[in-house]
Protein backbone atom coordinates (compact mmCIF):
# COMPACT_ATOMS: atom_id res chain seq x y z
CA UNK A 1 0.00 0.00 0.00
CA UNK A 2 2.87 2.12 0.39
CA UNK A 3 4.22 1.51 -2.86
CA UNK A 4 0.94 2.16 -4.06
CA UNK A 5 1.05 5.92 -2.91
CA UNK A 6 -2.24 4.84 -0.62
CA UNK A 7 -2.48 7.70 2.41
CA UNK A 8 -2.39 7.12 5.90
CA UNK A 9 -5.81 7.64 6.84
CA UNK A 10 -6.80 4.91 4.06
CA UNK A 11 -4.16 2.51 4.88
CA UNK A 12 -5.46 3.25 8.47
CA UNK A 13 -8.96 2.39 8.13
CA UNK A 14 -8.37 -0.16 5.72
CA UNK A 15 -6.07 -2.09 8.47
CA UNK A 16 -8.03 -1.16 11.28
CA UNK A 17 -5.52 1.15 12.97
CA UNK A 18 -5.00 4.84 14.33
CA UNK A 19 -3.08 6.91 11.67
CA UNK A 20 -0.54 7.48 14.10
CA UNK A 21 0.32 3.81 13.84
CA UNK A 22 0.44 3.88 9.98
CA UNK A 23 2.50 7.20 9.88
CA UNK A 24 4.92 5.33 12.18
CA UNK A 25 5.44 1.82 10.02
CA UNK A 26 5.57 4.75 6.56
CA UNK A 27 9.11 6.54 8.68
CA UNK A 28 10.56 2.64 9.20
CA UNK A 29 9.31 1.28 5.82
CA UNK A 30 11.11 5.02 4.27
CA UNK A 31 13.99 4.13 6.18
CA UNK A 32 14.45 0.22 5.64
CA UNK A 33 12.46 -1.32 3.23
CA UNK A 34 9.64 -3.80 3.72
CA UNK A 35 11.53 -5.95 6.07
CA UNK A 36 12.02 -3.33 8.50
CA UNK A 37 8.59 -3.92 9.11
CA UNK A 38 9.10 -7.86 9.64
CA UNK A 39 8.35 -8.52 13.37
CA UNK A 40 11.58 -8.86 15.64
CA UNK A 41 12.04 -11.43 18.76
CA UNK A 42 11.16 -10.30 21.95
CA UNK A 43 13.67 -7.96 23.70
CA UNK A 44 14.52 -8.15 27.20
CA UNK A 45 16.61 -11.00 30.01
CA UNK A 46 17.24 -13.88 28.47
CA UNK A 47 16.10 -16.52 31.13
CA UNK A 48 18.22 -17.98 33.44
CA UNK A 49 18.04 -21.49 32.52
CA UNK A 50 18.91 -23.14 29.02
CA UNK A 51 16.64 -25.96 27.37
CA UNK A 52 18.63 -28.63 28.35
CA UNK A 53 18.54 -26.86 32.30
CA UNK A 54 14.33 -26.71 31.88
CA UNK A 55 14.77 -30.62 30.64
CA UNK A 56 17.19 -31.42 33.59
CA UNK A 57 14.49 -29.83 36.22
CA UNK A 58 11.81 -31.28 34.54
CA UNK A 59 13.54 -34.72 34.60
CA UNK A 60 14.48 -34.39 38.78
CA UNK A 61 10.87 -33.12 39.69
CA UNK A 62 9.51 -36.32 37.72
CA UNK A 63 11.05 -38.11 40.37
CA UNK A 64 9.00 -36.54 42.44
CA UNK A 65 9.83 -34.81 45.97
CA UNK A 66 10.59 -37.44 48.03
CA UNK A 67 13.29 -39.14 45.98
CA UNK A 68 14.50 -35.69 46.72
CA UNK A 69 14.91 -35.93 50.45
CA UNK A 70 11.13 -34.30 51.45
CA UNK A 71 9.12 -36.01 53.88
CA UNK A 72 5.56 -35.39 51.66
CA UNK A 73 5.57 -35.89 48.15
CA UNK A 74 3.79 -32.53 47.67
CA UNK A 75 5.57 -30.12 45.65
CA UNK A 76 5.59 -26.36 46.89
CA UNK A 77 7.41 -23.42 45.46
CA UNK A 78 10.13 -23.42 47.41
CA UNK A 79 10.73 -27.42 47.49
CA UNK A 80 11.23 -26.79 43.36
CA UNK A 81 13.08 -24.02 43.92
CA UNK A 82 15.40 -26.10 46.15
CA UNK A 83 15.34 -29.15 43.18
CA UNK A 84 16.36 -26.40 40.88
CA UNK A 85 19.35 -24.99 42.52
CA UNK A 86 20.51 -28.43 42.85
CA UNK A 87 19.98 -29.44 39.39
CA UNK A 88 21.71 -26.54 37.90
CA UNK A 89 23.37 -24.04 40.02
CA UNK A 90 20.68 -21.49 39.34
CA UNK A 91 18.88 -19.76 42.22
CA UNK A 92 15.41 -18.43 41.07
CA UNK A 93 12.95 -16.52 43.07
CA UNK A 94 9.66 -17.68 43.88
CA UNK A 95 7.93 -16.24 41.09
CA UNK A 96 10.46 -17.76 38.83
CA UNK A 97 10.07 -20.72 39.97
CA UNK A 98 6.25 -20.24 38.78
CA UNK A 99 6.69 -18.83 35.26
CA UNK A 100 9.05 -22.03 34.94
CA UNK A 101 6.39 -24.65 36.07
CA UNK A 102 3.46 -23.06 34.23
CA UNK A 103 5.57 -21.61 31.17
CA UNK A 104 7.99 -23.42 30.36
CA UNK A 105 6.65 -26.61 32.00
CA UNK A 106 3.07 -26.63 31.30
CA UNK A 107 2.67 -27.57 34.85
CA UNK A 108 -0.55 -26.33 36.59
CA UNK A 109 -1.52 -25.73 40.06
CA UNK A 110 -3.06 -28.60 41.82
CA UNK A 111 -4.00 -29.12 45.39
CA UNK A 112 -3.94 -32.16 47.18
CA UNK A 113 -8.23 -33.77 48.52
CA UNK A 114 -8.38 -32.66 51.57
CA UNK A 115 -9.80 -35.89 53.31
CA UNK A 116 -9.18 -37.99 56.74
CA UNK A 117 -7.09 -40.84 56.48
CA UNK A 118 -9.19 -42.78 58.91
CA UNK A 119 -12.64 -42.30 56.69
CA UNK A 120 -14.71 -45.12 56.51
CA UNK A 121 -17.09 -45.18 53.81
CA UNK A 122 -19.39 -47.81 54.85
CA UNK A 123 -19.63 -46.27 59.02
CA UNK A 124 -20.43 -43.11 57.23
CA UNK A 125 -23.69 -44.46 54.73
CA UNK A 126 -25.17 -46.25 57.96
CA UNK A 127 -24.89 -43.17 60.25
CA UNK A 128 -26.87 -41.54 56.94
CA UNK A 129 -29.10 -44.00 57.06
CA UNK A 130 -30.13 -44.79 60.87
CA UNK A 131 -28.44 -41.81 62.53
CA UNK A 132 -29.71 -38.59 60.70
CA UNK A 133 -33.18 -39.46 60.19
CA UNK A 134 -33.48 -40.07 63.73
CA UNK A 135 -31.41 -36.93 64.60
CA UNK A 136 -33.76 -34.92 62.25
CA UNK A 137 -36.79 -36.33 63.86
CA UNK A 138 -35.29 -35.15 67.29
CA UNK A 139 -35.81 -38.31 68.86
Amino acid sequence: MFEGGVSNAEIARAVGVCAESVRRWRRVWEQGGASALRRRTATGRPPKLDDIQVERVRAALEQGAQAHGFEADLWTLERVGAVVTRATGVVLSRASVWRLLTGRLGWSLQRPERRAVERDESEIARWIAHEWPRIKKGR
